[in-house]
């Protein structure tokens, strides 16, 4: 549940910078498709054929999300 967490905040924290709308719709429309990723996150979580491999996929989509969140927030669009 915390990895599917993790991917949804980062996707949405990705999409709020990269999507070419207006702030306030950047913001409602990724955070409405961050519950879209983490039910995607939780069927894939559930068909993997270990828990490591759950795991690590979660964990390193995570992670990429949020790097370049965070790489690109001053770069985003604007208004």
């Amino acid at each position: 549940m915390l990895g599917g967490y993790l991917v949804a905040y980062a996707s949405a924290a990705l999409l709020t910078v990269v999507l070419p709308m207006s702030r306030i719709n950047r913001a409602v429309t990724a955070s409405l498709l961050s519950f879209v990723v983490w039910t995607a996150v939780a069927v894939w979580v559930f068909a993997a054929r270990s828990a490591w491999r759950g795991w690590w996929t979660v964990l390193a989509a995570g992670a990429v999300m949020f790097g370049l969140a965070m790489t690109w927030r001053d770069y985003g669009m604007r208004p």
